[in-house]
Order: structure tokens, then sequence, then C-alpha cells
């Protein structure tokens, strides 16, 4: 709350939506990036999971937070990089994409973000969305836009405040 700029959540998400954010990747093939991981609620559970250090890579804006998932996960790549550079981070097929980045009524970042995320990803990849809104983050014409579907996992009342889970996919041809 102090710093309303610096971190966008008003408390990490809860272990309950880290679950259900890393539900499934135990069976994604490739790289798995997560963006906008702040202090690593996810990262744990992806490590939890099995996904070894070495497939995960963060993107980070918050430079303290970066030297925070360094010291807390060896071996995890971590990068101080905006979301919107997953083109030129040198990855191709990535299986899975996590995002705690707010893209809900922001259309150019949803565009730079999850449209340059499926430019990297594998055909079968899939890029998942924490939200606080009912609906999914991304409206369905800029879905159709993008070609890509999306499907709502579930709600997460026991978080402050209460998270949905959104999975996004490729529009099959």
């Amino acid at each position: 709350m102090r710093k309303p700029k610096e971190v966008s959540a008003i408390a990490p998400s809860s272990a309950a939506v880290a679950r259900m954010m890393t539900d499934g990747v135990e069976t994604v093939e490739g790289p798995i990036l997560e963006i906008g991981p702040g202090t690593g609620s996810f990262t744990k559970v992806l490590l939890e999971r099995g996904i070894a250090p070495e497939r995960l890579i963060l993107m980070e804006l918050n430079a303290r937070f970066c030297e925070e998932l360094r010291q807390r996960f060896p071996g995890v790549r971590v990068l101080n990089q905006p979301a919107q550079q997953i083109g030129s981070i040198g990855v191709e097929n990535l299986g899975c994409v996590i995002s705690g980045v707010p893209v809900l009524a922001r259309p150019q970042i949803q565009r730079e973000v999850v449209g340059n995320a499926f430019k990297v990803m594998a055909p079968d990849g899939v890029f998942v969305q924490i939200t606080y809104s009912p609906n999914a983050p991304i409206p369905e014409d800029v879905q159709a836009e993008m070609g890509i579907t999306a499907r709502k996992r579930g709600t997460v009342w026991a978080n402050l405040p209460p998270a949905r889970v959104f999975e996004f996919r490729s529009r099959p041809n």
C-alpha cells in the first residue's frame, strides 16, 4: 500500500491461488515462463510440483524482487525485464506462461504481453492469468484478434481479494 506503483496486489497470492494457477504444469513440455512473479508465491509451487529450476524463467520489473527471487530460488533464471520483451529473451516453444501481470482493461498490454507470448509458445502451450474480475481479463473481440480462446479454471474465494484464474490457448485451426 506504501508503494502502489511498485506492487499491483494488496497482498501476496494465496497458496490456493498458486495451486490453481499451476495446476497441470507437471505435464507441460518445454520452458515455463512466469511473468510478474513478485515475491514468488507461484514460483514456490511450480518448484514443489517438480518443475526443474533450469526450466523456469521469471520476468520481473522490480529489481529488489529480482534479487530476492534469485536468493530464494537458486538455478531459476530471473530477468529484470518487462513482460513485453518476451520475444527477445531467446526462448521458443514455451509450454506454459504463468502471469501475475495485470492485463484487465489494458488492451495495449494484452496485445504486447499475451500476444507476444503466443508468438513464442508451443502450439499446445497454455497462458494462465490471474484476475480479480469475474470475466476473462481479455475481451472476446481481442481474443479473436489474437487467435486465442479463454476458459475459466475457477475462483478462489479464500484470497484477498477473491481471485479468478483463466487459461488462454491458441484457437484450433
